[in-house]
């Protein structure tokens, strides 16, 4: 029996992005009604049956994060209630993500309750992009899937033709990653090794491996208020990196000072994803957004019709 068209559901945290991808899957995003209450209570419900059928609700964590995630739970409630087959969430750039763990004493883990809250309120299956740590996948109690965005930063990158390049990692953290990029695009690796004081700062110790006289590509999962990677692009100039410093990075968080920074470091490029939608006070001569839409439609699609998410990524 032939499946029912995939019903794609938006809040209101990325609507661009969902037209984009319903765009690319030949289709449109079906109506959900979502309002407030005078009290600033959130009311959502479908506006059509959606009683079996496969349902995707979009909903990426922005800079009103806490709105985001209350406003997904409802949605989710609703879909639930409205005996909707499977619920199927994307959420591109997870909420609490970089909460993992508990670093110092009497941390909460952040990322695994929002874990159990999406789960609760009736998801059946998480798409995500990029998550802070793979091991966050087992923090759910139904299958996730976790899309790396290194192969559309990588084919961005091939097609500039960069010779002397190296990668670089702007913490010990992220050089598992740094170097997957790394061969993707046959370049050489270096690690940046940083303390963090407190959060959101950072001081860099020191750069392991050669970076003098190369073009060097700053590689990250996000940037938040921008400190780490301003100060690592002053790290890798002092150890004499030419003057053509990119930063790519896939969640573009750009918090408080970040935009200013950035339009100040003096990089070469700044090349990002819309996970998260930038505003235009947030733009800046140099940055670069690349669309994952084209990406999450083909593995939606892929998922919908039970075909392996693997094949939707190359």
């Amino acid at each position: 029996m032939a499946k029912n068209p995939i019903k794609l559901f938006s809040g209101t945290s990325h609507p661009e992005l969902a037209k984009e991808i319903a765009k690319y899957l030949k289709t449109s995003v079906s109506e959900m009604e979502i309002s407030r209450f005078a009290c600033g209570e959130i009311y959502a419900k479908p506006k059509n049956t959606v009683r079996g059928t496969n349902v995707f609700v979009i909903q990426t964590a922005s800079e009103n994060v806490n709105e985001d995630l209350m406003e997904l739970f409802i949605i989710l409630d609703s879909l639930k209630r409205s005996f909707a087959g499977r619920i199927h969430v994307v959420m591109p750039h997870y909420a609490y993500s970089r909460q993992d763990r508990v670093a110092t004493p009497r941390e909460p883990i952040s990322a695994k309750l929002v874990a159990d809250l999406i789960s609760t309120a009736g998801a059946d299956h998480l798409i995500a992009m990029k998550l802070h740590s793979d091991q966050e996948q087992g923090f759910f109690n139904f299958s996730v899937d976790n899309i790396n965005t290194e192969n559309l930063f990588a084919d961005y990158f091939k097609k500039k033709k960069i010779k002397n390049l190296v990668v670089v990692s702007p913490d010990a953290g992220g050089a598992k990653d740094a170097k997957k990029f790394a061969d993707l695009l046959g370049a050489e690796l270096a690690i940046i090794h940083k303390a963090r004081p407190s959060h959101n700062k950072s001081e860099v110790m020191h750069v392991v491996g050669d970076v003098k006289g190369k073009t060097c590509v700053l590689y990250d999962d996000m940037i938040d208020t921008a400190g780490s990677v301003t100060n690592a692009v002053k790290a890798l100039r002092k150890m004499g990196a030419s003057k053509d410093v990119y930063l790519a990075a896939t969640h573009a968080v750009f918090s408080g000072p970040a935009a200013a920074r950035l339009a100040k470091a003096g990089f070469k490029e700044v090349v990002v994803s819309n996970t998260i939608p930038i505003s235009s006070a947030k733009r800046f001569k140099g940055l670069t957004i690349l669309s994952v839409a084209p990406l999450l439609a083909r593995v939606i699609k892929n998922v919908h019709e039970d075909k392996s998410v693997t094949s939707a990524l190359t």
